[in-house]
């Protein structure tokens, strides 16, 4: 009755995958969350000495992961997860009224699974398992670490047959003295060099230059670990592959493994310049030796991590070393271009601030660039959370094609340690692979970094719109094609100048509080009523449930049922009544139409590939610049560029107009007027979004007025980047 009451009540696979997912998404840290616990917090009057009871515990996780209903059978069994580690016998069955959770135990398991750094995460687990708190690890403590991470290995998907002895003998050589015990320091000291307890623990292992950047995988073919040469088998993910070098073993080897990963710079000015191939053992089965011709058997060939070019092993010395990084040596930035410089010598004085501490090794030296003659480099920005899983994927891959120095995921530190990093380039361009947000964000952090050379913007669409990507024929998504034909394509690409507009809401009451505004540039759209209405509605929901959109197609099935009932609430009818627009003092007539939204745009795209200002024919576009334009038949004639310094205001009469558009059935939405200034004054709280983003404004005047312009990259073509267009 117990094992099956302890069966019932344990966190499943399922649960840990959950909830891995809601910490993924929460902008909240635990330990900022466990603040509501002490003096003056709102929980404060469920706690009781060092424990909370199941309300507070219920609480707690709604406040941390910002959700308002988390599932409450899954709370529960946390709840009694936590009790349970507190309990000499695992199978006794908790009381109905206990004792409640232990914070330290909530705050460390929380904190463990959220992104960190290994010497914090270290010490956390450290303190989970430290239950009597005496400062060491016994061996039933030990014991406890052991089947924990068997359970966490099965959850990640790792092959377990062989795993605990590695564990046991793993965490038998971390206690240095042989005492029979672990010090913290031990501890960290000796979890800081075991790959097997760091990937369990979901760390990022790389500390030094030449460490590979392990992660689990499942090899869909035959795949040999390059430490013990035997086959990676089990039905599971078999073993490790390093992001930067796609180096494979055993997770049982990893310990074992003495080869280095790619170096990534030069540690002395005399290697700066000085190109130099830089051979990894790789899977080369079945590909030509460049140097004899013949084909490289498994276990026998090598790759360069830049050139990409293949040899057998035995091949190697026989040809010159020097690497010309290959079909991307317009595009990398290799490590003779990169250089470990003394603090004092280096120009660290950055408009950024304090933000080049990103880029300082862990011999504690800045690293600095010095050009390649003819090279172009690319300053990759991901956003792994876009796509779903997309975001992670490409990040992985651009580390691999390129210099990982180069690559940068926005989850850590943001856009400004790679700005600051290429800021003594004079020429290189930007890629940012993520939504429109993304690259709004990118645009903004250029102009605060207030750059001379303004380096272009190219984009891989991982978001849900893509509007902007559309527009310079990047596509609306991206499909999984090869990333070298898109850097083949962005070195293809054209220089284009986009518009870009300064938003200031002015409340008519400054006492009446909203939602605070998203952004205050407009770079693809601005609207008011019906979309911001369908666009608000689905942020709400995506805060209450982000694990229900974590794909482009589950966010676009989303927004078509949100669409389908707003469509019948019709609740931005009669807009005009409570809205006015004008140009320059000069009023638009609203009377004639009857409208639900309205939508100022700057680019040809909204609502993920909707034209609504429309195609003008050649033959009927205007060829003088006019400051407003507000007449009928003189609209008719006015085309849209995004870089004309002018905004197009369209009407929107319902959702089922929004879709005649969308679709094709209709050409256009209502065009109101084509202007390089705009002021809007509502009367009533309305939903409004920019650039995708909503918030429910109260009665204000907004100014809308014209900020610079932004370098942006346009595709040659929409057709052979992989990406769909709609």
């Amino acid at each position: 009755m117990a094992t099956e009451f302890a069966l019932e009540n344990e966190i499943s696979p399922v649960d840990f995958i959950q909830l891995q997912e809601y910490i993924e998404y929460s902008r909240i840290k635990a330990k900022d969350a466990m603040k509501e616990f002490h003096a003056g917090g709102k929980l404060v009057h469920h706690r009781f000495g060092d424990h909370i009871d199941a309300t507070g515990f219920s609480l707690f996780l709604n406040n941390y992961l910002e959700v308002e209903d988390f599932p409450a059978d899954l709370c529960q069994r946390l709840y009694w997860y936590f009790q349970r580690s507190e309990q000499s016998c695992p199978d006794q069955i908790p009381h109905t009224k206990d004792g409640g959770v232990s914070l330290k135990a909530v705050l460390c398991y929380f904190s463990i699974l959220e992104d960190g750094n290994p010497r914090d995460k270290l010490e956390y687990t450290f303190k989970l398992y430290d239950k009597d708190d005496n400062g060491l690890l016994d061996s039933k403590e030990v014991d406890k670490i052991v089947t924990q991470m068997m359970q966490a290995a099965e959850y990640l998907g790792w092959d377990v047959t062989e795993l605990k002895p590695v564990l046991r003998d793993m965490l038998k050589a971390i206690d240095i003295d042989s005492s029979g015990t672990v010090t913290q320091q031990e501890w960290i000291q000796g979890g800081l060099n075991n790959i097997p307890l760091l990937v369990l623990l979901g760390l990022k292992v790389a500390e030094k230059d030449g460490q590979h950047v392990w992660r689990l995988k499942n090899f869909s073919r035959p795949t040999y670990c390059f430490v013990c040469q035997n086959m990676m088998l089990g039905l599971r993910k078999q073993g490790l592959s390093c992001n930067y070098c796609k180096y494979t073993v055993h997770s049982s080897c990893a310990n074992k493994n003495r080869t280095q990963c790619v170096r990534t710079f030069v540690k002395s000015k005399t290697e700066i310049g000085c190109s130099a191939h830089d051979w990894i053992s790789a899977d080369c089965e079945s590909n030509k030796c460049e140097i004899c011709h013949k084909k490289i058997k498994i276990l026998t060939g090598k790759s360069c991590a830049w050139c990409h070019r293949m040899r057998h092993s035995d091949c190697v010395p026989l040809c010159s070393s020097q690497c010309d990084c290959g079909l991307l040596q317009h595009h990398i930035l290799p490590p003779w271009a990169i250089c470990a410089m003394d603090l004092t010598d280096s120009s660290s004085g950055s408009s950024l601030g304090e933000n080049y501490l990103a880029n300082i090794n862990s011999d504690g030296h800045f690293l600095q660039i010095f050009p390649v003659n003819d090279t172009q480099p690319l300053l990759v920005f991901v956003n792994p959370k876009s796509g779903g899983k997309q975001g992670k994927r490409v990040l992985r891959k651009f580390q691999y094609l390129l210099n990982p120095r180069q690559v940068y995921n926005l989850d850590n530190g943001g856009p400004n340690p790679g700005l600051q990093f290429f800021q003594n380039l004079h020429k290189y361009r930007i890629l940012v692979c993520g939504g429109d947000g993304t690259v709004g964000w990118i645009l903004d952090a250029i102009d605060k970094a207030a750059m001379v050379n303004r380096p272009p913007v190219a984009i891989l669409p991982l978001g849900t719109g893509n509007d902007l990507a559309r527009c310079l024929h990047w596509g609306g998504g991206y499909e999984g094609t090869d990333l070298t034909e898109i850097i083949k394509q962005i070195e293809e690409s054209t220089l284009v100048q986009m518009d870009r507009w300064s938003l200031q809401v002015i409340p008519v009451d400054m006492a009446d509080e909203g939602d605070p505004v998203p952004n205050d540039i407009i770079n693809n759209y601005f609207s008011v009523g019906v979309d911001a209405s369908i666009a608000h509605q689905f942020h709400v929901m995506r805060e209450k449930h982000p694990q229900k959109f974590n794909s482009r197609t589950r966010n676009k099935l989303w927004y078509f049922q949100l669409a389908t009932s707003e469509t019948i609430s019709a609740s931005c009818r009669n807009l005009k009544e409570c809205l006015t627009i004008e140009c320059f003092g000069v009023p638009v007539d609203l009377s004639r139409l009857s409208l639900e939204g309205i939508a100022v745009l700057n680019i040809p795209s909204m609502h993920g590939g909707s034209n609504l200002w429309g195609e003008t024919k050649n033959a009927e576009k205007l060829k003088k610049w006019e400051e407003v334009t507000v007449d009928c038949d003189a609209l008719k004639m006015c085309s849209q560029d995004m870089n004309d310094k002018l905004l197009e205001v369209v009407g929107l009469e319902s959702v089922v107009e929004m879709g005649q558009i969308y679709t094709g059935l209709k050409r256009k939405a209502h065009r109101l007027l084509q202007a390089a200034q705009i002021t809007i004054r509502t009367s009533k709280t309305l939903p409004m979004q920019i650039d995708g983003e909503p918030w429910m404004q109260p009665p204000c005047t907004i100014h809308i007025t014209h900020k610079n312009q932004a370098n942006m990259l346009m595709a040659p073509s929409a057709k052979s980047l992989g990406c769909f267009s709609k």
